[in-house]
This record gives C-alpha cells, sequence and structure tokens, in this order.
C-alpha cells in the first residue's frame, strides 16, 4: 500500500516557533507504524531502565556485592549520565535528523544492555550502566521530535500520549516478565535478551520511519539555555514547584531500586512472586495515574480556582503514610497493597508537574520548563536516594539489625511529605498565572 501524506499547518507556527511554510505528514498505515514502533521504544527504554530492579538480589549475590553498590548502579551511574546528556541530545534532534538520533540511542543503549549480561565485576556493570543512561538520555526528546516531522498538528495529542503509555507499560513488563525469566534462567540470560530484541527494535525504526523532513527556518532568536533556566527559577511558583519535584526524585528512585529487594528479604517472596504483582500493580497505576491525572489537570485549569496542585499534593501525603506503614507490614502481601498509593503517586505526578511548569514559564519557555522539572526529579534524587537507602541499609547490617533495608527506604515517606508540602505552597503562587492564561 502507497504511503498516504497530508499537507498541512503546524500551528506552532502562530507562536512564532516555525515559519508558515507548508509541512508532510503522514497518515494511513505508516502512520500507524510509527505510533507503535515509538511506543515500542519508550516500552523498552523503560524496560533496560528498571530491570537491575528486579534483578538485584541476583546480581548482588552473584558478583559479591553490596546495597552502596547496588544504590551506585541504580542512582549515580544512570541518573548522572541521562540527566545531563538529555538537552545536547534533544538539541541534537531538533536541529538535526530526529530519525537519526533516536536509532542511535535505540542501538547504544541496547547493546550496553546486553553487555550487561557478560559483567564480572562491579566496575564493568557500572560502564554498561552509563552506556545504557547514554542512548536513554535521548529518547523522549528525539521521539517528540519524530513525532513533531512526522506527525499532524490534529493527531499529536494521540501519538505523544501513545508514546507516554510505554512507560508504564514498559514497568510493568520489566518487573513480571524480568523477574519470571530470571527465576527460570538467570539474570545474565535476561540482560541478553532484552538488548538483543532491542537491537531488532533499532533496525525496526530505520525502516518504519522512514527518511526525516527538515525543519523550516527558524523565526525567533533563541533564548539561552542558561538565561531562560535563571528566568524560570527566579519565579517563587516555578521554584517550589521545582523544590517540589527534587524531593519527588528523593521519594521516586529508591522506591523502585529497592522496594523489590525488601520485599524479597523481607518476606522471603520469590523474583516472580513479586515482579508479576509489584509489576502488573505499577503498570496499572501508571496507566490510571497518567490517563486520569491529566483529564483532572485539564479540568482544574478549565475551572481556574483553588490550589492547582492540590490533589497531586494531596496524594503524596496519603502515600507517605500507606508507604511508612507497608514499610514494617507483617506480611508481604500487605506490604505491596500499601505501596500502591506510592506507585500512583509517582505516575498522577506528571501531566500535574509537566502542565504547571508550562503555565509559569507562559508561551514559548515550555520547553525549557519541562527541561527543568526532568532534571529537577532525575538528577538528585535517583543518583543520591538508592545510594543513602544502601548506606544506611549496610551500617544496619553491619550493626546486626534485621530491618536495614526498611530503615533506609524510610527516605521514601519523608521525601513524599515534603513533595506534598513543597507542591501546596507552589500552588498558592501559581493562581495569578492561572489567571494569566
Amino acid at each position: 500500500m502507497a504511503e498516504i501524506t497530508a499537507r498541512s499547518r503546524d500551528p506552532s507556527v502562530e507562536s512564532g516557533q516555525e515559519s508558515t511554510t507548508s509541512r508532510e505528514f503522514v497518515q494511513g498505515w505508516r502512520f500507524v507504524a510509527i505510533l507503535a514502533t515509538l511506543l515500542l521504544i519508550n516500552a523498552f527504554s523503560q524496560i533496560d531502565r528498571i530491570l537491575p530492579f528486579i534483578l538485584a538480589e541476583k546480581i548482588k549475590a552473584d558478583l559479591s556485592l553490596t546495597d552502596t553498590q547496588m544504590g551506585l548502579l541504580t542512582g549515580i551511574a544512570f541518573a548522572v549520565c541521562y540527566a545531563l546528556l538529555s538537552l545536547p541530545l534533544a538539541r541534537a534532534a531538533d536541529r538535526g535528523s530526529p530519525r537519526l538520533v533516536l536509532v542511535s540511542c535505540v542501538l547504544i543503549w541496547s547493546v550496553m544492555t546486553a553487555l550487561g549480561g557478560f559483567a564480572a565485576s562491579f566496575l564493568f556493570l557500572a560502564l554498561t550502566r552509563f552506556g545504557v543512561a547514554f542512548g536513554e538520555a535521548g529518547a523522549v526528546p528525539a521521539g517528540h521530535a519524530l513525532i513533531a516531522r512526522k506527525i499532524a498538528p490534529a493527531q499529536r495529542g494521540l501519538a505523544i500520549g501513545l508514546f507516554a503509555m510505554g512507560i508504564p507499560l514498559g514497568t510493568m513488563v520489566g518487573f513480571a516478565v524480568g523477574g519470571a525469566l530470571s527465576d527460570q534462567f538467570g539474570w545474565r540470560i535476561v540482560l541478553i535478551a532484552a538488548g538483543t530484541i532491542g537491537l531488532l527494535i533499532g533496525l525496526l525504526t530505520i525502516v518504519v520511519t522512514g527518511p526525516t523532513p527538515p525543519l523550516p527556518s527558524r523565526t525567533t532568536r533563541n533564548e539561552p539555555f542558561l538565561k531562560t533556566s535563571l528566568g524560570l527559577l527566579s519565579s517563587p511558583a516555578f521554584r517550589w514547584l521545582f523544590l517540589g519535584t527534587i524531593f519527588l526524585g528523593f521519594a521516586g528512585a529508591p522506591f523502585y531500586a529497592f522496594s523489590i529487594p525488601f520485599l524479597i528479604r523481607t518476606h522471603a517472596l520469590t523474583a516472580t512472586d513479586v515482579g508479576v504483582s509489584f509489576g502488573l500493580l505499577q503498570g496499572l497505576m501508571g496507566i490510571i495515574g497518567t490517563l486520569g491525572g491529566g483529564r483532572w489537570f485539564d479540568h482544574a485549569v478549565r475551572s481556574g480556582r483553588g490550589l492547582i496542585l492540590a490533589p497531586p499534593a494531596i496524594l503524596f501525603l496519603l502515600a507517605s503514610v500507606s508507604t511508612a506503614a507497608a514499610l514494617f507490614a507483617p506480611a508481604g502481601w500487605i506490604s505491596i497493597a500499601l505501596f500502591v498509593p506510592a506507585m500512583l503517586s509517582f505516575s498522577f505526578m506528571l501531566p500535574w508537574g509537566f502542565g504547571a511548569a508550562h503555565l509559569v514559564a507562559g508561551p514559548g519557555r515550555q520547553a525549557q520548563a519541562s527541561s527543568l522539572v526532568m532534571i529537577g526529579s532525575g538528577l538528585l534524587g535517583p543518583a543520591l536516594g538508592p545510594l543513602i537507602v544502601g548506606l544506611v541499609s549496610d551500617a544496619a547490617a553491619a550493626a546486626d539489625s534485621p530491618d536495614g533495608l526498611a530503615l533506609g527506604l524510610l527516605i521514601v515517606p519523608l521525601a513524599s511529605v515534603l513533595s506534598g508540602i513543597a507542591l501546596l505552597i507552589a500552588s498558592r503562587r501559581i493562581g495569578p498565572h492561572l489567571r494569566r492564561d
């Protein structure tokens, strides 16, 4: 079947983002194929990112690692590289070929994931995680740039939504399937298999996406990155929102890095048991949180009244109580059930965090605001949070305490409380921006 194309005018022209040159956008079977491929890319990006969480206990035993080293692997080894490289890779995708950037990123992280299966030392495994982070840092910006070049404006909301759906789906598959396969074949086979499938998806991307049309000439002068960032951070509303996302990182990263090892050690569950139950619940909460949170946020903006960030703030406060209770629950199934509000709160926050940042930033600075939100939630918390949990756990083990991981994971409810408070304060300062829009 021949590819059907349609000419359309991008609405970003009205804001001065692009010239008024007509563009060609895909439709028909290639539209479906591109969206399906992008969904696969984002899902496997998430799978390769979270596999060390479900495989942590087996990796630790095989390589004789400490909890501190596991915290470094799942924290600094990934977060610093991921956060710092996302901006230059985004600029490369925007100014050049997003298809080339996206395919290169998929191939790089897939090769490094597979190489992780051959690791015989902490250093080698850490280097492979740096490589995975390098590749995955460009996936989302390059995917969004490809959508902007290939998908008509009227269909971009659907395209971006389906692309984002890969996060909860990838989390669900990674935990459920990764845990089951690791029990059957071992953690090395799981990493090698995941990397191999990723390579095939990368090759599929080359075929499906096709040549990328060039960007039309720009009609506005780009404001320097540092000047825009400092301008946003000078706003009290954005500062408190940014602080809330930092606390979010300190809650979310340790939660996903150590919840499964906690359930396995404390309640003697298998990786399969935890992977299936935890993974399915996380996937379900991710879908509910992102879709429901997005619709709720749109309604809150249209209403134009009240504390706009109150819903996610209240959910974080409730999740802090349930998470603290989960760490000292008498049975594994009770702990998993009490972890559910935390799973929901992290996904529910996504549309609220980015949406509120866009409200404060105003037209022409939304992308920069999104970058700062990603850096806030993706740098300090993921880099230091798992490390702190690992240090506390190792110190408790040295003192013959049986609840080392539970004590370390108390950082999750503490950070959730602080995030909720920061969001409530930010809400009081976002009102004028809401009325302005």
